[in-house]
């Protein structure tokens, strides 16, 4: 009976585990911020957490004061971390409406989830009250 000359590595088979937070540490970790450094700058989380985070990340998201650390150590913003860990922990995706004002904000923030025959319904109604101002310009 032989064995083999190495035993393989059981992570190195397995798919990358990685999710939204995960992924941006890893690319200012592969743009040359080392996870020492990392810690460094985010003056309260250790390298291992760092380095945890893109190997095998946590059950349960870092706390607000953990993702501001995070932002400072890769050199995001703070916005932009709590997207990624929207995203990697809670399935949601953000949607930025920079340009509009507070009232398109409402209005969109009230059609968020609703079934998709509301949504027609409303859309119906948007684009029949910009015809009728057209037309009566």
């Amino acid at each position: 009976m032989t064995a083999p000359a190495t035993t393989p590595d059981p992570d190195a088979s397995a798919p990358s585990p990685q999710g939204e937070l995960s992924t941006l540490v890893q690319e200012a970790n592969d743009g040359g911020i080392s996870y020492q450094r990392m810690a460094e700058r985010s003056k309260s989380l250790p390298k291992q957490f760092f380095q945890k985070l893109v190997k095998h990340p946590p059950a349960k998201p870092p706390n607000p004061e953990q993702m501001q650390a995070i932002a400072v150590a890769i050199g995001k913003s703070l916005n932009r971390v709590k997207e990624a860990v929207a995203s990697q922990w809670l399935e949601y995706e953000a949607t930025e409406l920079a340009g509009y004002d507070e009232e398109v904000r409402i209005i969109v923030g009230h059609l968020a989830g609703k079934p998709k025959a509301d949504l027609l319904r409303w859309r119906m109604m948007i684009e029949a009250d910009e015809r009728a101002r057209r037309e009566s310009e």
